[in-house]
């Protein structure tokens, strides 16, 4: 479905999404390499738990929001791929609690 632009023969970097290892091409958006390896769902919605994915993939939206590194609300289409990178779909709903972990 989806296809980079970008030339394969840049350097790469190894990311983790949800547990797997996928292979990004440095430089291109968390949200890209994610798409690319087939994981589109970037959170689920606050209240009805519906997939939700890139709608802008411009930062307007803030529908590709997702943990990255422990970090929770980053926008995937804005953030670049750096090697070992863990990125997580984000799971806020009304029923989870903020906590100060990790703080």
């Amino acid at each position: 479905m989806f296809q980079s632009l970008r030339k394969p023969e840049r350097d790469r970097v190894t990311i983790t999404v949800n547990g797997h290892p996928i292979e990004a091409i440095a430089g291109q958006s968390v949200w890209s390499a994610m798409a690319l390896n087939g994981q589109t769902i970037t959170r689920r919605a606050a209240l009805s738990g519906e997939d939700r994915s890139a709608y802008c993939a411009m930062g307007v939206c803030f529908e590709c929001l997702v943990e990255i590194d422990g970090l929770p609300n980053q926008q995937a289409c804005l953030r670049r791929v750096t090697e070992g990178m863990a990125v997580t779909t984000q799971e806020i709903t009304e029923t989870t609690e903020a906590t100060n972990a990790g703080l």
